[in-house]
């Protein structure tokens, strides 16, 4: 089983890059948070899970530990495999995917790519409080804001996408208060 790549990025579609090592090519399939954070680097480190079934093998790549672990717990949940667990990955951040969960927010967890209003009650009944995410760089009160500063800007009518969008750009530390501040301004369009 691969467990872990390093090698130089070659960027293969929307979903997917290929990871050169010492002359092999690996195409690993990744989040859009990955694959971005990965493709204009010129070498990378990805944390792998080896999919294998009769008919076909494939690798799932992804930049931090923590993001390999929510998509592991994803794949329990019945109905979620890894394709599907990786189009909700590339959905929302990490931080607001474990909130969504964790508050049980079925609404918001729908809105999510390939996810359906069952399929949200699913991933709630399976995950709700048992997420632990141990190789998580950041400290659990900045998922904590940043998860919340979407929650309120989704609340107050945004589509989830551009609040994403606009959330990723702020700093890790930012408060609810500032962020939302921001995120009001930046989705108004009133720099």
């Amino acid at each position: 089983m691969i467990a872990f790549l390093q090698g130089s990025v070659i960027p293969h579609g929307e979903d997917s890059v290929i990871i050169n090592v010492r002359g092999v090519g690996y195409e690993v399939l990744c989040s859009a948070h990955t694959r971005g954070a990965v493709s204009d680097q010129t070498s990378a480190q990805l944390w792998i899970y080896t999919y294998v079934r009769e008919d076909i093998l494939q690798l799932f790549g992804f930049a931090t530990k923590a993001e390999k672990e929510l998509f592991l717990s994803l794949i329990k949940v019945s109905g979620i495999g890894p394709k599907v667990a990786m189009k909700i990955l590339s959905g929302a951040p990490l931080d607001a995917i474990i909130q969504m969960i964790d508050e049980g927010d079925i609404r918001r967890l729908s809105q999510l790519p390939k996810v359906g209003k069952k399929t949200a009650e699913q991933i709630v009944l399976a995950l709700k409080g048992k997420i632990i995410l141990e190789g998580n760089e950041k400290p659990r009160s900045a998922f904590t804001a940043r998860a919340n500063i979407v929650s309120a800007l989704v609340n107050l009518g945004f589509k989830i996408q551009d609040v994403e969008k606009v959330v990723e750009q702020m700093e890790p530390s930012i408060d609810f208060e500032d962020g939302l501040r921001k995120g009001l301004s930046s989705l108004s369009g009133a720099f």
